[in-house]
């Protein structure tokens, strides 16, 4: 499996830390924060190929951080994550470009086939891009 970044935003703290571990476990390259503010700085320092977006948190919430980041960072993939009560706000999600979404509790090899998918997008994005010479 070719090698990606992952950021996951979640303000669930136990949660978060689970689930880094165990996709860290897994060769995958992933690192937590804890609301959607803290995520848009992270950007501005680091990449992360694929965000993995908790749709219900406080501060900024999943919906409005999703927007920043596809103005800010439009080739970065983004699953959103969200309980069943807010379908219709991952919905929009989707509307607003983000990849996809996957519902809490979220199964660990449903999430990494995810993943995977969200970045072989974005690796098939970046492709194009260069094959018009523009990166």
């Amino acid at each position: 499996m070719e090698s990606f970044d992952v950021l996951l935003v979640d303000d669930e703290e136990e949660f978060l830390e689970t689930l880094v571990k165990r996709l860290q476990k897994r060769e995958v390259n992933a690192t937590g924060v804890h609301s959607g503010e803290e995520a848009l700085a992270f950007l501005e320092e680091k990449k992360a190929d694929v965000v993995v977006l908790d749709v219900r948190m406080p501060g900024m919430d999943g919906i409005e951080t999703l927007r920043v980041l596809k103005r800010q960072f439009p080739l970065t993939e983004v699953i959103m994550l969200t309980g069943h009560a807010s379908l219709e706000v991952a919905i929009e999600g989707m509307e607003l470009g983000a990849f996809d979404y996957l519902m809490k509790p979220v199964e660990i090899d449903d999430l990494l086939y995810k993943l995977q998918d969200a970045n072989k997008r974005r690796s098939i994005q970046l492709e194009k891009i260069k094959g018009m010479g523009k990166l």
